[in-house]
């Protein structure tokens, strides 16, 4: 078995929970928020990220916005909807419960 393939598949299990998480505070454009799921220890490529920012979108869970730039061609920011904020909380619950469940089972101590 593949442990890097395994590893790939769990990155991308909680990438759209991450990209909404990025976006739940303000607006960002694409590199933002590659960057900010960068310094998180998440790495993601471009190729990855785009799909599925124009599939959110097609969801109706984020909107976007065209800005001028001072350093080059003008920038989509992206934000959530309100469905997107809804789905997001639904998220977090989802992810709090499913957490807690891993570290629990994770966590227990073998008995002899």
């Amino acid at each position: 078995m593949n442990i890097e393939n395994t590893k790939a598949q769990m990155r991308k299990g909680v990438l759209e929970f991450c990209i909404l998480s990025v976006l739940k505070k303000q607006d960002a454009y694409t590199s933002e928020i590659l960057e900010t799921l960068k310094n998180a220890k998440l790495l993601v490529v471009e190729g990855t990220i785009y799909p599925l920012l124009t599939r959110l979108k097609n969801d109706g869970l984020l909107t976007y916005r065209w800005e001028e730039s001072t350093s080059g061609p003008p920038r989509k920011y992206y934000g959530l909807t309100d469905e997107g904020q809804n789905f997001l909380n639904e998220l977090d619950g989802t992810w709090t419960e499913l957490s807690n469940a891993v570290n629990l089972i994770t966590n227990q101590k073998t008995e002899s």
